[in-house]
């Protein structure tokens, strides 16, 4: 590659620490000459003014911590920008700045903090913006004509406004710049006022004032500021930068005035701690920059053009020459020469003083306006700014921390790749970052991923062999990412790789017609899909290409691929082959019909996206061209593949994307009874599950009543009904015959069962055969399904009846809904089918068989929990969750649910089995959801929220969630009782248990995942958060019945999770929480004297089940079994209070006496994090101390004072001294 400074530029040293924070401002050592440069020569004494503006800040900072920061520049000294060179001072060249910048990376930036210490506007330490800025007010003092008000109010054009300061600068100099530099002023936010008698001081000093009068407690200046009028300042501070130099290019910017002193200024307040400042003149000088490019391309225009004019008329003949014309070529091309000159010196000198410490700077905002600006002069001006000694700033920044710059990055260098006149310039840095580029593909930033990949195809496409198999795998494997953007830009890239048309003839088929152009294409997609071994993901492998590649929606040459035989040329499809290119055929019918992203890809269900009318207009289109072409040749396909079920499955699905109007518009009746005709034959000849599936779903979108075909489906439909009806008939007679006779059935009559009742099931779930009148034959085969029966059918036909009668059950329920049935008959089937469920999940033959039952009586539930009142004043429909079927539901998931199976080498399986126990805790927990089941019934599912979170925690979070919603309070005392019940499974495990032990490091986790779950809004879950604590010290602390005389309770270690929840509860509510737990007759020690307390009251003693180690559930908290009001809204539920106690309750005493306080009232007053709570009596007959509540004890120590009592891990709340 050509080298310009004939010096290898070394671009693959490390790029800058990204880990530590980048440098806010830069040391300057000497008017800004780096300490590593060579000192360039200063010819005109007016440049003195030349910015060290960062000293004065420097010294502020080190006034503030000289140590720290005078070791750390010690460590690593930081670069610092050099003087400009103009034409007045010499073309000495860079002074060796740019070469020996290009040898590293810049060293590790400093580490030091903003000047003032407290104030959020300077430094790092400055907040972020607010979601909305106030709109900019006129305020007192503030000049009206200003340039900052001016553009802030937009009042006048921007041309108009620039036209105006010449006009001033024409007249005065120096007014004018006054004016400038209080723009600069105001536009970062400061309200400092520049006068006439500081235009004459040094920019150093001005920075110094108007820094001292920044506001230190704002964090907001205008680039910052949210809001419509801030965003046009944003843009018209920008746009008058760019056309004030464009207005002044041919005159003005090359005075030695202007330039000098704006540059001076804007490069001191780039370098300053004050972060407004550092912002807003890096936005400046950026733009400065781009718009000097500017002119320094119409410049060099003008120069070629004048270079041309001059050499035409050097070579007229001596006759037509003019002299003078030559003259004055040859000064205009001087005068443009220096001008290009001193534009490049202005250019070379705001890049070393500013963007070469501003791209690494602390902001996220400043590195990534450096780095957008550095991309339009390497596309506007790449004569100049195109080399590696600018591209490795770009590659450096690759590495970013913050996605915004990264994204940045990769916009700058997608136009360059995309010029093929740049393509040698990008060499060397492509080989050296071309690696980084492509891991940025899998970026965790969904835009940054997408312009990777962009950029990855613009590489691609400018060098072909750059890219390794290795790094194009990355990409292709991103076609099926979640991400949609993503995964369509990983199509495009597919496009260019791999789907490109060759220029081969055209081959065709064994009957001679001719193949289409898309042919090969198709081929190479099916080939693609099986190596890529993501079968299941076809939808997703569609997705990604058929917005960007036509051939998705060839049906013809699919179809042809599939229909015709193989020519002579050509390579005949395989068995697999054949299934993928169905599969993908099918995907593709899928989307172009319904224009709905494949799941996980689409808007969430919360915000469903609407296809806009052109959106609309081309899926209608599509979905007629698709359903013209498979009215006429599905038929064919279904009786080609009639024997593989797998081919089957997605071609019978086809029909249900069919625009069935086109039938009767385009006199297409005999393809649709040709279709009927080969769906009969499928529901006859096939018997796997998902055939007849589909074919039932295809039917019943098929005799849709609003279609013009609805008759002739209809008559389809009872053909097919009626005939798996009479065959299960048929093979249940037979069967019955058999069994009654006292013979065997043998294989094929085993069989002919089971199909038929599979095809019954099946048909049953998607169309209405209680009109056949099997319901008395299903209902006969239910008791045969528990362990006691003696008569046993296959184990699999019982499965199918259950399920048979679920669907005659709830079709009965439509029917009554729809028309008015009869109400009375339909209870009695409820009643009854739910008795059988009952019976087969509690002793069911098999598994498959109490699975079944299990769901189906979960449906039921939930159908049934609000049902339409019968005719005549009968008892309500509805079907409720009493105690007994909760309970057996809760056993059920317990033992099918939350179990570990090993499937070591068989995922497939262990996938599968996920999936459906997974299904049955979402089955459970819709009861919890719905409010049909108390919330409480969820405990036993809450404690495993940790242990299972891997597999199950998306669906208990979710049911958390909306359990809070029905009623907080309930929901709270669930949380208490899971991590009760889960304390208790360890107690038994582990008699004697330790805060080392795992079960007890998971209670406490879980105890941190709930309390989570309250927010931060302590006065919103006051009521709960009290309920909850005064359960959990009533199970730990003041229970302690089952314990010997002056031992702590034994369940005292649960305080500790309990813990957790005490930071949420509210100072006065903790005394509240000691109180009542001390003095209601549910929690009062035995030990303490009656003097301290009232009697206890039978009511409310403390459950026997607590003592003894197993769940209960207290009488207060416990939720009134009303029916639910609705099945598919949430209510809240309601709580019903203990009895009141009927015993007299006695006086408590009130003396000056110290009384004695259990260690269990101590250790629940730590738990609540209570201050002066009262303490254990010291006396000679208690000489226990709170370490004894965790298995040891000590003799205390007798002093004359008490002693505090806290227990060892819950130290936050120790009690006071008296």
């Amino acid at each position: 590659m050509h080298r310009r400074g004939g010096k290898r530029i070394r671009m693959d040293d490390p790029p800058p620490e990204y880990v530590n924070p980048m440098t806010p401002a830069t040391p300057i050592t000497d008017y800004g000459v780096p300490p590593d440069a060579e000192p360039m020569p200063l010819i005109r004494q007016s440049y003195a003014r030349i910015s060290a503006v960062s000293s004065y800040a420097l010294a502020e900072a080190l006034r503030e911590e000289p140590e720290e920061v005078a070791e750390e520049e010690a460590r690593s000294p930081s670069p610092a920008p050099t003087k400009r060179i103009t034409r007045s001072r010499g073309r000495g060249g860079d002074g060796g700045y740019v070469g020996r910048l290009a040898e590293s990376p810049p060293p590790p930036p400093l580490r030091r903090r903003g000047r003032g210490g407290r104030g959020r506007g300077r430094g790092r330490g400055a907040a972020p913006p607010p979601a909305y800025s106030p709109p900019p007010v006129l305020l007192p003092g503030d000049d009206e004509n200003s340039l900052y008000n001016i553009l802030r109010f937009n009042k006048t054009a921007i041309n108009q406004v620039v036209d105006m300061w010449i006009e001033e600068y024409k007249c005065n100099k120096e007014s004018a710049l006054v004016q400038l530099m209080q723009f600069f002023i105001n536009s970062s936010g400061c309200r400092g006022k520049v006068t006439p008698d500081m235009a004459q001081m040094d920019h150093t000093l001005i920075i110094k004032k108007m820094t001292q009068e920044f506001d230190e407690e704002s964090g907001e200046y205008p680039l910052i500021m949210s809001g419509q009028t801030w965003k046009k300042f944003r843009s018209n501070f920008c746009e008058f930068i760019q056309t004030l130099v464009k207005m002044c290019q041919y005159s003005i910017i090359y005075d030695q005035y202007l330039m000098d002193n704006i540059i001076s200024l804007l490069t001191g307040l780039s370098d300053s701690q004050v972060r407004a400042f550092r912002h807003t003149a890096t936005l400046a000088v950026m733009k400065l920059m781009t718009a000097l490019v500017d002119v320094a391309l119409l410049t060099s225009v003008n120069c070629d053009n004048c270079l041309r004019q001059y050499e035409a008329e050097r070579l007229k003949g001596r006759d037509k020459r003019a002299s003078e014309r030559l003259e004055v070529l040859v000064a205009k091309r001087q005068e443009l020469e220096e001008n290009m000159e001193e534009i490049k010196n202005m250019l070379s000198y705001m890049f070393k003083s500013v963007f070469v410490h501003r791209y690494r700077d602390t902001l996220p905002d400043i590195r990534a306006i450096t780095m957008s600006e550095i991309g339009n002069w390497m596309e506007k001006f790449p004569a100049h700014f195109l080399d590696d000694l600018y591209l490795k700033y770009i590659g450096w920044t690759l590495h970013d921390k913050v996605g915004e710059v990264r994204l940045r990055c990769l916009q700058a260098l997608q136009p360059l790749y995309e010029c093929e006149e740049l393509k040698g310039k990008l060499e060397l840095f492509t080989s050296k970052f071309k690696d980084r580029i492509v891991s940025m593909s899998l970026d965790r930033e969904t835009d940054v991923a997408v312009h990777a990949v962009r950029l990855v195809i613009a590489i691609l496409k400018m060098h072909p062999d750059v890219l390794t198999d290795k790094d194009c795998e990355n990409v292709y494997e991103l076609v099926y990412s979640s991400w949609r953007g993503v995964a369509a830009a990983a199509g495009e890239f597919l496009n260019v790789r791999l789907f490109r048309c060759d220029d081969a003839a055209p081959t065709r088929s064994r009957r001679g017609k001719q193949r289409l152009p898309n042919t090969p294409l198709v081929r190479d997609l099916v080939q693609f899909f099986i190596e890529s071994e993501l079968h299941e993901h076809g939808a997703y492998l569609v997705d990604s290409l058929i917005e960007s590649n036509p051939m998705m929606k060839d049906w013809e040459c699919m179809t042809d691929l599939l229909l015709e035989e193989a020519g002579p040329d050509e390579e005949a499809l395989d068995n697999r082959q054949e299934s993928s290119l169905i599969e993908l055929m099918v995907c593709c019918v899928r989307q172009s019909s319904t224009g709905e992203p494949p799941v996980g890809r689409g808007a969430s269900r919360k915000h469903h996206q609407v296809l806009s009318k052109e959106q609309a207009k081309t899926v209608s289109d599509d979905r007629a061209k698709m359903t013209t072409h498979f009215m006429v040749t599905l038929p064919a396909l279904l009786d080609k593949f009639g024997a593989d079920p797998e081919k089957l499955t997605n071609l019978v699905a086809i029909p249900q994307y069919f625009d069935l109007e086109l039938y009767t518009t385009q006199r297409q009746e005999g393809n649709l009874s040709l279709l009927l005709g080969k769906l009969r034959e499928v529901v006859k000849a096939q018997t796997e599950a998902e055939v007849l599936e589909t074919c039932g779903r295809t039917l019943e979108l098929l005799c849709g009543e609003q279609h013009a075909v609805y008759t002739r489906c209809n008559v389809a439909r009872a053909t097919v009904t009626d005939m798996c009806v009479n065959r299960y008939k048929e093979a249940m007679d037979d069967y019955r015959s058999l069994v009654e006779g006292g013979e065997t059935p043998d294989a094929d009559e085993v069989f002919s069962v089971i199909n038929s009742l599979r095809k019954v099931s099946i048909m049953y779930m998607c169309h209405n055969l209680n009109d056949t009148n099997i319901w008395d034959s299903l209902f006969e085969d239910l008791p045969k399904c528990v362990k006691q029966s003696e008569t046993q059918m296959p184990a699999q036909a019982l499965v199918y009846v259950v399920r048979a009668c679920f669907y005659s059950v709830l079709w009965s329920l439509h029917e009554l809904e729809e028309r008015a049935g009869d109400a009375a008959a339909l209870r009695e089937r409820l009643l009854a089918y739910a008795q059988h469920c009952r019976d087969i999940v509690r002793a069911g033959a098999t598994p498959e068989l109490r699975e079944e039952a299990y769901t189906s009586l979960c449906d039921l539930l939930i159908f049934f929990a609000e049902a339409p009142a019968a005719a005549g004043g009968a008892r309500r429909l509805a079907l409720e969750a009493d105690a007994a079927l909760c309970d057996l539901l809760n056993d059920f998931v317990q033992e099918f649910v939350f179990v570990h199976h090993n499937y070591d080498g068989q995922d497939e399986r262990r996938i599968e089995e996920l999936h459906k126990r997974r299904n049955f805790l979402a089955a459970y927990c819709k009861l919890i959801v719905y409010n049909v089941a108390p919330i409480r019934r969820a405990a036993d599912v809450f404690k495993h929220y940790i242990k299972c979170y891997n597999d199950y925690g998306d669906i208990i979070k979710a049911t958390l969630s909306k359990a809070r919603e029905i009623n907080k309070l309930n929901c709270a005392i669930t949380m208490q009782l899971a991590m009760q019940a889960l304390f208790c499974d360890m107690l038994q495990k582990h008699p004697a248990p330790t805060r080392q032990l795992p079960d007890f490091l998971e209670l406490k986790e879980l105890a941190k995942r709930f309390s989570v779950m309250f927010g931060l809004d302590a006065v919103k879950n006051r009521e709960a958060l009290t309920a909850l604590h005064r359960a959990g010290v009533a199970f730990a602390a003041l229970d302690a019945t089952a314990a010997p005389a002056l031992a702590p309770p034994p369940h005292l270690l649960f305080l500790e999770p309990l813990a957790e929840f005490s930071g949420k509860l509210l100072r006065q509510d903790k005394r509240t929480v000691l109180k009542r737990s001390i003095q209601s007759g549910a929690g009062i020690d035995p030990r303490v004297p009656l003097a301290c307390c009232s009697t206890r009251s039978r009511a409310s003693r403390p459950c026997s089940g607590a003592r003894s180690g197993r769940r209960c559930w207290p009488t207060a908290t416990r939720c009134s079994p009303t029916r639910p009001t609705s099945a598919r809204r949430p209510r809240a539920a309601t709580t019903r209070a203990a009895p009141a106690a009927r015993t007299t309750r006695r006086r408590v005493m009130t003396t000056r006496t110290p009384t004695r306080s259990s260690p269990g009232e101590c250790a629940a007053a730590t738990a609540c994090g209570l201050r002066g709570a009262p303490s254990c009596d010291q006396s000679q007959d208690a000489p226990v101390r709170a370490s004894a509540v965790i298995g040891r004890t000590q003799p205390a120590k007798r002093t004359g004072r008490t002693p505090r009592v806290a227990l060892a891990s819950l130290t936050h709340c120790a009690p006071r001294r008296r």
